[in-house]
């Protein structure tokens, strides 16, 4: 008997169908440059006093909550969070069953000083041995002062594995912020791929300390129930030689640890790990990255890592954008195009995220890898190989848009607009991810890019006659794709 299929149905796959085939081609459509404008909503500081800052009651409660992966494959978790009063307990308890914590985790407290500020206790707790697509409930402080939380670990390590990540990057803490907040809350986001510039403390008057407790303390509403996976931006440099303080990252460093050493860096300032489908690459814009040094030596070794039949979604973070047409930090990613680009497109790199750019830029898949001194393609060229170049930082921080792009647009260039907002990427299975980039359309999430993206390594021909031969999949419709 025939199948009767719905008209509704008809055309709902057709236009999937035709929406994969757009994202198939390379530079065969030319780019956009979106006209929208904001009219309200500048980038105004939250004032200290708003319950966005609001200090937990009790004495010494622990504040600034937040974590992030623990290790490598995600079976861990670091959390962390401050106390004020006195150093208080370390100790996490957590279990699977909300107010029944079955087990005990012990951390370690640090401090610091910048200048005229001290900071209070900083406490991180590494809890491990954790069970895959499991909730966990946990519980910091002592007596009055306790405080709970929750958080679901990921999907185990898989091709297959669905997962939903967001991605944000120079949030601040202006009214821009908490809407770019509020909104990828909304999302279904399960962790956060954050592109590096935090709090702005270096934007106040001696790189104020208390903007990293209040930013902390913001971000918390999230970041304490799900991991965020740091990267560091210019902003978390904080080298003030007139003040004295000549260790660069130091507060942020302090505050936000990362599981580094699971992959063998040397480094917090780079790693990697790994989480449902996905092999994430974080990279440090302002450390030394030339052939020969520790950050070089490491992404070298880390690459040759990468097992694309059990994560195929091969992403790398960083600051500063490789490409960029905004007149904004226009090319100041350029040096490490030229030492690390070649790796990218020979290891077919699926997806490069960057911050930096107070705007949102989408490329098609290019790369500039046969270009020297004397000799090669000046320009960069379409390449199947390549990764597509993403800048998302457009949290919403004090210091504004950055409303000049370049005209005419390049043609690597595929969309871009001046706008705040946020990005969210779904990992559907080993061939496919579905892409949006959110506009705050004056406090209103705005679904304004959409993307559906095929993975570099699934997709080649040879893998995709093997997948037909061994698999049958399921597409983002609920249809049976065959490969």
């Amino acid at each position: 008997m025939l199948e009767v299929v719905s008209p509704w149905r008809f055309t709902f796959q057709l236009l999937l169908a035709f929406l994969i085939f757009l994202c198939t081609l390379d530079n065969v459509i030319s780019g956009f440059t979106s006209s929208f404008i904001r009219s309200q909503w500048p980038s105004t500081d939250i004032p200290l006093d708003n319950e966005a800052f609001a200090v937990p009651k009790g004495y010494n409660a622990p504040q600034q909550v937040h974590i992030t992966q623990g290790d490598y494959d995600g079976k861990a978790v670091i959390i962390s969070w401050v106390t004020f009063s006195e150093p208080g307990s370390n100790e996490v308890q957590y279990g699977k069953s909300n107010h029944q914590y079955d087990h005990t985790a012990h951390g370690h407290t640090t401090n610091y000083t910048f200048y005229k500020y001290n900071s209070g206790y900083i406490h991180h707790c590494l809890v491990d041995g954790l069970e895959y697509d499991t909730k966990y409930y946990y519980k910091i402080g002592t007596r009055d002062s306790a405080r709970e939380f929750w958080f679901q670990t990921p999907p185990t390590i898989g091709p297959d594995s669905t997962y939903k990540f967001g991605i944000i990057g120079d949030l601040g803490q202006t009214f821009n912020s908490l809407s770019t907040l509020e909104h990828y809350m909304q999302s279904g986001g399960q962790a956060v791929l954050y592109v590096g510039d935090l709090s702005y403390a270096d934007r106040y008057e001696y790189n104020d300390g208390d903007r990293w407790d209040t930013w902390g303390r913001f971000v918390e509403r999230s970041a304490a129930n799900q991991p965020w996976i740091w990267s560091a931006g210019n902003h978390e440099i904080e080298y003030r030689h007139d003040l004295g303080e000549v260790i660069s990252f130091k507060a942020y460093l302090h505050r936000y640890t990362t599981p580094y050493m699971a992959s063998k860096s040397s480094s917090p300032l780079w790693y990697a790990i790994r989480r449902a489908s996905a092999h994430i690459i974080v990279l440090s814009s302002y450390s030394p990255f030339v052939k020969y040094t520790p950050q070089w030596t490491w992404l070298r070794s880390e690459l040759k890592r990468v097992d694309r039949e059990k994560t195929p979604w091969l992403i790398i973070l960083m600051h500063s954008p490789l490409y960029n047409s905004n007149e904004a930090h226009y090319m100041e990613g350029e040096s490490m195009r030229a030492v690390f680009e070649k790796w990218f497109v020979r290891r077919k790199v699926d997806l490069v995220f960057a911050g930096h750019v107070h705007a949102y830029e989408r490329s098609y898949r290019i790369s500039n890898i046969n270009y020297n001194i004397t000799s090669g393609d000046r320009y960069p060229m379409p390449d199947k190989s390549a990764p597509i170049y993403i800048t998302v930082g457009d949290g919403g921080n004090q210091e504004g848009l950055a409303g000049r792009f370049y005209d005419p647009q390049p043609d690597y260039s595929a969309f871009r607009e001046a706008s705040y907002g946020h990005s969210t990427l779904e990992l559907k299975n080993r061939t496919h991810a579905f892409y949006n980039w959110n506009r705050n359309d004056d406090g209103t999430r705005v679904p304004t890019d959409s993307v559906v993206f095929h993975n570099q390594y699934w997709g080649s021909h040879h893998h995709r006659r093997r997948l037909k031969k061994n698999h049958q999949l399921w597409d983002a419709t609920g249809y049976t794709a065959a490969y």
